[in-house]
């Protein structure tokens, strides 16, 4: 059974930092797409954030230079350091995985709120 758990979600202030994490379980990690989405209130759900099984990584020019994705195979663990986070980035954090062209994996998701 596949699992994507997602944690560190919460209320911080505008300029603060965040960590988001994502363990996986039930999937080869090591071959995912792992990817970050977020949705806000009356939203599509957007990609913030993705990593290849080989290291590459894209960013949402909304958070380019502000968060980081971060991959640990060992632990099978996906991050994503959030830094000078902004109001607008305010959104339930969804973690995906996606190998090939196989359907993909949801977490529940994790909330971030930023207040101004």
């Amino acid at each position: 059974q596949v699992q994507l758990v997602e944690s560190g979600g919460g209320l911080v202030q505008a300029g603060g930092s965040l960590r988001l994490s994502c363990a996986a379980s039930g999937i080869i990690f090591s071959l995912n797409t792992m990817g970050w989405y977020r949705q806000a209130p009356g939203k599509q759900r957007e990609l913030v954030a993705a990593i290849t099984s080989d290291g590459m990584t894209n960013y949402a020019d909304s958070v380019k230079g502000r968060f980081t994705i971060s991959r640990d195979n060992n632990k099978k663990t996906v991050y994503l350091q959030m830094n000078s986070l902004k109001p607008e980035d305010t959104a339930v954090y969804y973690c995906n995985a996606k190998r090939g062209y196989g359907s993909p994996w949801w977490g529940q998701g994790t909330q971030v709120t930023v207040s101004s």
